[in-house]
């Protein structure tokens, strides 16, 4: 065949096989609509799955090129790990090395030696707890956790704690011995928000009968509540009497009589709870709303209430 009738014949399958293209985009273009237009037919849920996937139909019609996948960040705190790690560490004796708590530590961090306190501290080097409180990430991957260790005589050791995780956060390893440093300073506290006193009255006698059926099982805890709000009491009641010592609040009607319905008040309420052990100086922050001249409590910050399923 000569060049020149190759040439030719090439020349014509080209606009053949752009057009075969162009009618393979329209043809998928007008499945598309279809999907939609069935979709809408259908209902809502499907119009939703079918405008999602929409473009992906068009884009691979259009483009060769695979869609970017992005991956979130790995944002697992090792936390947890250090603390198991100088929990076991701190209870382990280079002398005694196949111990449980010593085996845990070496497979924990391989390259890190064992303490070797003497023998005569005993259970005096042993800590009673052992808290993570505080994890700083640096680059590439690797944490610094600062971990509290409080001993029976009150004292505490801060210990820093080198931490490598993996790219998925799955995995960590300690990879330097623990470091003993300053404990974190104590930051300063904000004004309170609650700025109003409140003295005895309805809403003081509503919050007191209502944490003491919530605390100690003393009535029932919905006669209490707002409607639509839903609240279980504490069980088994920890305690056996409740006695209120301050409320405060945000917003000044809560300090007079009780207003117009609807109105919404938030309070601080510091009580004194009793039981067989002693006393307990307890505080809740609650909402409650005015409602045919009462007070209602309409939530528990504790997050155990729920005002029409949301808060």
């Amino acid at each position: 065949m000569s060049p020149g009738k190759q040439a030719s014949e090439s020349e014509a399958a080209a606009p053949m096989a752009a057009g075969a293209r162009l009618e393979s985009m329209r043809r998928r273009v007008r499945l598309s609509r279809l999907a939609v237009l069935s979709a809408i037919a259908a209902g809502p849920v499907a119009l939703c799955v079918a405008v999602a996937s929409t473009p992906t139909t068009v884009q691979a019609a259009t483009s060769s090129k695979p869609a970017a996948v992005r991956t979130a960040a790995a944002t697992a705190d090792p936390g947890g790990y250090a603390q198991l790690f100088v929990s076991v560490w701190l209870r382990s004796s280079a002398d005694d090395a196949t111990s449980a708590q010593a085996r845990l530590a070496q497979s924990m961090a391989p390259d890190i030696e064992l303490p070797a306190p003497a023998p005569a501290a005993g259970a005096q080097s042993k800590p009673e707890s052992v808290t993570a409180v505080r994890s700083a990430q640096r680059e590439g991957g690797t944490w610094s956790v600062t971990v509290a260790a409080q001993y029976a005589d009150g004292s505490v050791r801060y210990y820093a704690v080198p931490v490598a995780a993996d790219p998925a956060g799955a995995s960590f390893t300690v990879t330097g011995a623990p470091g003993v440093v300053a404990g974190p300073a104590r930051t300063e506290v904000p004004k309170s928000s609650y700025g109003v006193t409140v003295p005895e009255g309805d809403l003081s006698s509503a919050v007191g009968e209502f944490l003491a059926a919530y605390l100690t099982g003393a009535g029932e805890v919905n006669r209490y509540l707002a409607p639509g709000v839903r609240m279980s009491a504490v069980s088994p009641a920890p305690y056996t009497t409740v006695s209120v010592q301050q409320v405060s609040a945000v917003e000044e009607a809560a300090a007079g009589q009780v207003p117009a319905d609807g109105t919404k008040v938030r309070v601080l309420v510091q009580v004194e709870a009793r039981d067989s052990g002693g006393r307990w100086p307890l505080a809740y922050e609650l909402t409650l709303k005015a409602r045919s001249g009462r007070w209602e409590v309409a939530t528990l910050e504790s997050g155990t209430a729920q005002d029409g399923g949301a808060r």
